[in-house]
């Protein structure tokens, strides 16, 4: 159950929404999470009051049309899972959105079961392995 926040800068409704559609759908395609799995906060700072900083480090080009993606998700997907995720989301966002490619920055922190609090104040994941470690 990833949970994922995207920040543009001075975009659309509509943009923003592909660009919610584009990497929920590469988590789909890439490491397997249900379609219905989708949790995400889309945010487009106007420049003035919230905005976004950037550079060109790596020698990746950035410009104003930088979108951040950060994913927090359990742990335990490989390196060439993250390495799929990462392009798909890349590929999907200049294809829906018409984001560059080079302006799409992902990270992904990833943590534990017990980390995870899907509603009514219990953590399902944590005690859903805890009782099957009971057995």
């Amino acid at each position: 159950m990833p949970f994922v926040r995207i920040d543009a800068l001075r975009i659309d409704s509509d943009r923003l929404d592909a660009l919610g559609r584009a990497v929920g759908d590469a988590l789909v395609e890439t490491i397997r999470v249900p379609p219905e799995d989708r949790f995400q906060v889309l945010t487009s700072h106007d420049g003035t009051n919230s905005t976004l900083r950037y550079g060109d480090y790596l020698g990746v080009p950035r410009d104003e049309g930088i979108v951040y993606v950060a994913i927090t998700m359990r742990s335990g997907r490989s390196a060439a899972q993250k390495r799929a995720l990462y392009r798909r989301i890349a590929e999907l966002a200049h294809e829906y959105a018409g984001t560059e490619p080079r302006n799409v920055f992902v990270t992904v922190t990833e943590n534990e079961s017990i980390d995870w609090s899907l509603g009514y104040g219990l953590a399902q994941y944590a005690e859903s392995t805890e009782a099957v470690g009971q057995r």
